[in-house]
């Protein structure tokens, strides 16, 4: 079993990346926002799982821990491969994630391209009581909720996965003026600066 490896960055894709470690380059499936940040020639730790098939043996890589063992609790779900698992971390924070479990909430992981309606209500279901209840909200000074969620929706139009957009908008929040913080369009024009030219559709992997 492959727990988790430490090497160099020699590609970074979409939702992958290729690690090279002693001399051996392996190919990990990552969430978007790993992908995202991963550089070339750049040093990289990944908590990893390893998935056996008669035909193939595929590594997943998560940048926490808390992310490796929500991912192998959705592989304990019905209906819910690999794939969909690394899904559902690429555009749901685990606050997330375990904010929708707490409210029965089958709304955000129908978002997750693969998921349908059923494997997303027992997502909800079958996930109680197996996640740590969410973190409660930062005491940093952070844009107005409203802002916030206009901003992040304003992001999911342009194609942006919701995760990405809400991780960016709460970092971009804490050092943003009181002015900026209080506007949509400010928070929006910083938030779009911080993501950078990367093309949405790609950051989806």
């Amino acid at each position: 079993m492959i727990s988790s490896l430490r090497g160099t960055v020699l590609h970074a894709g979409s939702d992958q990346v290729i690690v090279e470690v002693t001399g051996v380059g392996f190919t990990v499936a990552v969430p978007t926002d790993v992908a995202r940040t991963a550089r070339e020639g750049e040093p990289v730790f990944l908590h990893t799982h390893l998935v056996v098939r008669e035909d193939a043996m595929n590594l997943f890589g998560f940048a926490s821990r808390e992310e490796l063992d929500v991912f192998g609790t959705l592989l304990g779900v019905s209906g819910v491969g690999p794939k969909s698992a690394l899904g559902v971390l690429s555009s749901l924070t685990i606050d997330q994630i375990a904010a929708a479990v707490q409210e029965e909430d089958d709304k955000p992981f129908r978002k997750v391209s693969g998921i349908g309606p059923k494997t997303a209500k027992l997502i909800a279901l079958q996930l109680q009581g197996k996640l740590d209840a969410p973190a409660a909200a930062p005491t940093a000074q952070t844009a107005p909720a409203l802002v916030v969620d206009q901003v992040v929706q304003a992001l999911a139009g342009l194609g942006w996965p919701d995760r990405v957009a809400s991780d960016t908008v709460a970092r971009v929040s804490e050092t943003a003026s009181a002015s900026d913080r209080d506007s949509v369009q400010a928070l929006l024009r910083l938030t779009l600066a911080a993501l950078g030219p990367a093309q949405p559709g790609g950051a989806r992997g």
